[in-house]
């Protein structure tokens, strides 16, 4: 048993790393996240099976964002007398039982149950995620613990919506969500095995959020952060249909140009260390800037694979800097109450993912996708606005 010394708000922190569990809660990360982005690669045959519009089937996205969302608000206060150890399996289960629910949906409503069980995991997970890595490791490899976690991410990214939509051409979508069962299976056992006990501290409460939202600056980053996320899913959930419809391809083109995406993703998430080191501020506001005026180069040119092809993989690049600079953000400016700060970023995360989904599946159904991708491309550059003239003062002072 590994001994514990007194550390930050998250708990305490590790005199010897616990390198194995840091692996657990990477496997924890890439299940997850995998079943988060499947419906985006498995769209279009989900809505034929369920005999639902392609709009209807992508609030799936937006059942686990709006769960996740409330989720992440509530479950370190109510969680707060248990072991975390204990929490985090519970995660991997309801993972398990989301992806077995959705496989064997045969309509919308125990589609969007099983995508409900998802946005509890997610957004419990990703809430203790930082709080708890300063349990598992000394303070001085907390960075290095991150970005390993973060790892799962990016290699969700790549194998998530490619794979799976080249898999659900062989067995089926619904084959694809046992795949995810299958794996977050994989998952709990691992977790079972290295997880080390956490004792919970009991200090989180509901009003420690308000506390954390009012200090000077956060709120506006907070909603800074959702607008970014707001305007990627908004066109994420729907790359599929655009890829279709306006540029033409076929499935395997789909794969191929998803699987473009993930890569660039992977390394825009190692790209974001450096772009840190120079300045934060500036990565904040570069990224959607970016982002932004590629959704309108996606409208103009929607029609040429090629071009497609390479502005979907730049966005892959600068989407990856995302999660990665507001974390950095976050852990900067609210160091003391990271699992109350985690949930408050979550929250707004999820948020905007349900936002961009649900959005961007109404006006897919009214409008078209092209539409979609103007509405992104418009959030984006709003997003670069507010933080260039709202990221600075006492909060950028601390972070650039």
């Amino acid at each position: 048993m590994m001994h514990l010394c007194e550390g930050n708000e998250g708990g305490k922190t590790q005199n010897e790393p616990a390198w194995g569990a840091v692996f657990a809660m990477t496997l924890g990360v890439f299940g997850l996240v995998t079943a988060e982005f499947l419906p985006a690669s498995l769209l279009t045959p989900m809505a034929a099976d369920l005999k639902i519009t392609e709009g209807a089937a992508g609030q799936a996205v937006t059942a686990t964002a709006v769960i996740g969302m409330v989720t992440s608000l509530l479950i370190s206060a109510a969680t707060r007398g248990i072991d975390r150890r204990a929490v985090l399996l519970m995660f991997s289960v309801l993972l398990i039982a989301s992806n077995l629910l959705v496989a064997f949906a045969i309509n919308l409503p125990l589609l969007l149950l099983g995508r409900v069980l998802l946005g509890i995991a997610l957004g419990g997970f990703w809430t203790m995620s930082a709080a708890l890595t300063m349990r598992l490791v000394p303070e001085e490899q907390v960075p290095r613990a991150l970005s390993v976690i973060f790892s799962g991410v990016s290699a969700a990214t790549i194998l998530a919506v490619p794979v799976g939509s080249f898999l659900g051409g062989f067995i089926g979508w619904r084959g694809v969500f046992l795949i995810g069962a299958a794996l977050g299976a994989v998952t709990l056992a691992v977790q079972l095995v290295t997880l080390p006990r956490m004792p919970p501290n009991g200090l989180t409460r509901l009003g420690t959020l308000v506390d954390v939202l009012t200090r000077p600056g956060i709120g506006l980053g907070m909603v800074a952060a959702m607008l970014v996320f707001t305007g990627h899913f908004a066109f994420f959930t729907y790359i599929r249909p655009f890829l279709e419809t306006v540029t033409g391809v076929g499935i395997s083109t789909v794969s191929a140009v998803l699987l473009g995406f993930g890569i660039a993703n992977f390394l825009g998430t190692f790209l974001a260390g450096r772009l840190l080191e120079r300045s934060l501020r500036l990565t904040l506001m570069i990224v959607p800037l970016a982002m932004g005026i590629l959704g309108l180069g996606l409208v103009a040119l929607g029609s040429e694979l090629w071009a497609v092809s390479v502005m979907v993989g730049l966005w892959g690049l600068a989407f990856g800097a995302v999660p990665v600079a507001w974390s950095t953000w976050l852990t900067r400016t609210v160091p003391d109450q990271a699992e109350s700060a985690g949930g408050l970023l979550v929250a707004a995360i999820q948020l905007a993912i349900a936002i961009g989904a649900a959005a961007g599946g109404g006006i897919l159904d009214l409008g078209g996708v092209i539409a979609v991708v103007v509405a992104s491309s418009a959030i984006l550059l709003l997003a670069t606005l507010m933080i260039l003239i709202g990221i600075r003062s006492r909060t950028a002072a601390a972070i650039a």
